[in-house]
């Protein structure tokens, strides 16, 4: 009897074995989407909140500047100037200016609004009721956005 006890497999069968290893990929089947859904909510935040700070650093210019009618001949520079600070990976660029309205769109290829030639683009309009949360492919359809331009990188 102690011989059988002693000589006895201590280990697991190949059905437990496979049984923990489907669960694993059952578990990792659901996981790894909800993951890579929450990065890409986190890079929107982060153009959603370039945006705010675009917007904070072209009020901050015109406060500074009272006369000016533009941003001069470098619109990264002032806003620079005015403190804006963007975030790694993401584009932001502006048309407009300060006295008639300003247009600010963001895009980031990990995200929603992944911009390029036809893209989506995060939108923040100074004259249409600023933060647009939707990303869309045409941007407001009134204010600072909808007039004539082109954009300009601003970081």
């Amino acid at each position: 009897m102690q011989k059988a006890l002693k000589e006895k497999d201590q280990g697991f069968t190949l059905i437990e074995l496979l049984v923990v290893i489907v669960i694993i990929g059952i578990l990792a089947a659901i996981a790894i989407p909800l993951f890579l859904n929450q990065r890409q909510k986190g890079v929107d935040s982060s153009m959603k909140s370039d945006l705010k700070n675009a917007a904070t650093a072209v009020e901050t210019y015109t406060t500074d500047n009272p006369s000016a009618t533009g941003f001069g001949t470098d619109p990264k520079a002032s806003l620079v100037a005015a403190g804006l600070k963007t975030s790694p990976d993401n584009d932001v660029e502006i048309k407009g200016s300060p006295a008639a309205g300003y247009c600010i769109r963001a895009s980031n290829d990990g995200g929603s609004a992944k911009g390029g030639s036809g893209g989506e683009f995060f939108y923040y309009d100074s004259t249409a009721g600023g933060l647009d949360a939707e990303s869309s492919t045409t941007g407001p359809t009134g204010g600072a956005c909808a007039t004539a331009g082109t954009f300009v990188a601003i970081n």
